[in-house]
């Protein structure tokens, strides 16, 4: 955000719904005639996150979607298809109603999503979360992903 300028000093200049109707997309336009871009999504209750080590903490939206641009980002051509991974990855966790859900879940829906959306994604992220060593690692999730698109 430009600190040159606040939201409050801007009109809404066109109004729709973005990303499968999970946001808002807001065109403003400032008094000088600077115009910019607003999201609005809607806050639903998250799951606890059960780490590795056992400790608890909030759901970070933020971090998730830190994760995925980091580890796949470059596969796609804006944030925007990014954070569409990241919705529908929230919608997957939110669909179980659970209280808590373990990081290792977040990271397999996560490539769920990236399973559908995006092949070579898929493949790299499996990679990371799936921590391969070797080339049979790789070898095994491009078959079955093959597999899968026949």
């Amino acid at each position: 955000m430009n600190p040159k300028f606040k939201i409050g000093d801007s009109k809404v200049l066109e109004s729709r719904e973005a990303l499968d109707g999970t946001m808002i997309r807001r065109r403003r336009e400032t008094a000088d005639g600077r115009r910019f871009t607003t999201y609005e999504r809607i806050e639903m209750p998250m799951p606890t996150v059960i780490k590795k080590n056992g400790n608890r903490k909030n759901f970070d939206r933020d971090k998730l979607f830190i994760s995925v641009k980091r580890s796949v980002g470059k596969f796609f051509n804006s944030d925007l298809e990014v954070e569409e991974v990241v919705e529908k990855t929230i919608d997957r966790l939110c669909a179980d109603g659970k209280e808590e859900v373990s990081s290792r879940e977040i990271g397999q829906a996560v490539m769920d999503v990236l399973a559908e959306i995006n092949d070579v994604a898929y493949v790299r992220y499996a990679s990371v979360f799936q921590e391969f060593k070797t080339l049979e690692d790789f070898e095994r999730i491009l078959v079955k992903q093959k597999a899968k698109g026949k």
